[in-house]
C-alpha cells in the first residue's frame, strides 16, 4: 500500500534533521503542499519531534498561525 503524504513527508523532515536549513525548507515545502487537515497533524507530530532538538525550534516559525 502507497504511504500517504503526510507519512512520506515525516520520513523526510527526519531525514533532514541533521541541518536545520534544510528541514525548514522541506517543512515549508510540506505545508504548501497538504491538505490542511494533514497539516495540522504535521503540526502535532512536528511539536513532538522537535522538543528535543532545539536547533530545530526556529523552523516553528512556518507553523504559527
Amino acid at each position: 500500500m502507497a504511504k500517504s503524504m503526510l507519512e512520506y513527508t515525516k520520513t523526510v523532515l527526519q531525514k533532514v534533521s541533521f541541518d536545520s536549513m534544510l528541514f525548514c525548507k522541506e517543512l515549508e515545502k510540506a505545508i504548501s503542499r497538504l491538505l490542511p487537515i494533514e497539516v495540522e497533524e504535521l503540526k502535532l507530530w512536528l511539536r513532538q519531534f522537535i522538543n528535543d532538538k532545539p536547533e530545530l525550534k526556529q523552523c516553528l516559525i512556518y507553523i504559527q498561525p
